[in-house]
């Protein structure tokens, strides 16, 4: 596979940012899936511009891909799953946001089993392996999109929004009845940092993925959450988290927020917009991204 790179120099670096960018060279991490407690190892390589970013399924025959698109979304329980055809690769989020986060528009993710691992429960390690390889400037423009009228979907009191705004920003509500979570809000915009405090490495991929205690036995009769223990998600009990400490004050809405960008991504490039959620789910969060892509058809 030809890959079209251009290394990326302190001369060009303002211009890349309205090109499209791939890793400068490969990355391999292995772990465990959250849902299936499937060990399975991963490989992101660089893939040429206008590629995007896609799976494959090396352990099945033929490699088929699954491209990372929000027509390939085939459910959302707990995680967000892709397919196509007979291969799919389930909990792809926190990969794709961190790649999103990056700056990384085309990538080739080789995985050999059903689901990414969930390695930490955050984005923080692969944020940490792009980081170790770069990224690289590619000659094609980086699409460019802004929303122009509002969209809004509910369920119940539950929420998610694309208002029209001059640049990028996210913004995420929780609200639960444990005392140690309660209502938590954050906003991050990736276009307006200044000092590097607020990127998407530092503020936003280390956010872990949580649970509620009372659920957990409910959860593993279902099939679900096969993998998850103490060392790759926060729990939360009635009398507060069973493995503190936390990493930021409000964790937990840093983390929907994680998951936000990391579906919103399946549209290829996220348009500029005011991203609003309120008490979401992935289902919410991939309606949206189906509504946006309804408008350039």
């Amino acid at each position: 596979m030809t890959v079209d790179v251009k290394p990326q120099t302190a001369d060009d670096r303002e211009a890349a940012v309205n090109r499209q960018q791939t890793l400068r060279a490969g990355v391999t991490r292995s772990g465990v899936g959250l849902h299936t407690g499937v060990a399975v190892s991963v490989q992101i390589r660089p893939a040429p511009a206008g590629r995007g970013r896609y799976f494959v399924r090396v352990d099945q025959p033929g490699r088929p891909d699954v491209p990372a698109r929000i027509e390939s979304v085939r459910q959302t329980m707990l995680s967000t799953e892709l397919a196509q055809g007979d291969a799919h690769v389930r909990t792809v989020e926190h990969l794709l946001a961190a790649l999103v986060g990056m700056g990384v528009d085309n990538a080739c993710i080789e995985v050999d089993g059903p689901e990414m691992p969930l390695l930490d429960g955050s984005a923080k390690e692969w944020v940490e392996a792009i980081a170790q390889v770069g990224v690289v400037a590619q000659s094609e423009a980086r699409p460019v999109r802004s929303i122009q009228t509002p969209i809004w979907l509910q369920e119940g009191d539950a929420f998610v929004a694309a208002l029209p705004a001059s640049e990028l920003r996210f913004t995420y509500g929780i609200d639960f009845d444990l005392p140690a979570i309660g209502n938590q809000w954050h906003s991050w915009a990736p276009t307006s940092v200044a000092d590097g405090s607020s990127t998407f490495a530092t503020a936003i991929a280390p956010a872990r993925t949580f649970g509620l205690a009372h659920q957990i036995e409910l959860l593993r009769d279902q099939g679900l959450i096969k993998g998850g223990t103490l060392d790759n998600a926060l729990v939360c009990g009635a009398n507060g988290w069973l493995n503190p400490p936390l990493r930021f004050l409000n964790e937990p809405v840093r983390h929907k927020l994680l998951d936000l960008v990391g579906d919103l991504s399946l549209l290829g490039h996220i348009p500029v917009a005011h991203f609003l959620a309120y008490k979401a789910s992935h289902s919410l969060h991939t309606q949206l991204a189906r509504s946006i892509a309804a408008l350039s058809d």
